[in-house]
């Protein structure tokens, strides 16, 4: 009886370990950087530093963001948007958008 309590523990300490570990990882991967709790600058920063960055723009809305074309992909083009910051409510910003969404390739 007491080899078989000490696999039950061994294996729920083992299974305990591994579901705490992963934790960190997918609440950190479930976090977008917000642009309401960033200045309009750090937002245009973290773009152009990265290339693209999926940004939450409020509490159920978000979109991805480009610094330049070459982060589209082929057929997309340029768009001209606004995102609200902490200090400008229309902060200036790129997205990448098909020119013509219902043609089919």
């Amino acid at each position: 009886m007491t080899r078989l309590f000490f696999k039950f523990a061994l294996f729920v300490v083992a299974g305990g370990s591994v579901t705490l570990a992963s934790l960190p990882i997918a609440e950190a991967q479930s976090r977008r950087p917000n642009s309401t709790a960033m200045t309009c600058g750090q937002v245009q920063s973290m773009i152009n530093q990265r290339g693209a960055v999926v940004l939450s723009t409020g509490q159920h809305t978000f979109d991805r963001y480009v610094s330049n074309r070459n982060s589209c992909q082929h057929g997309e083009i340029l768009r001209r948007d606004y995102v609200p910051t902490k200090d400008n409510n229309r902060c200036y910003v790129q997205r990448c958008v098909n020119p013509q969404p219902w043609r089919i390739n």
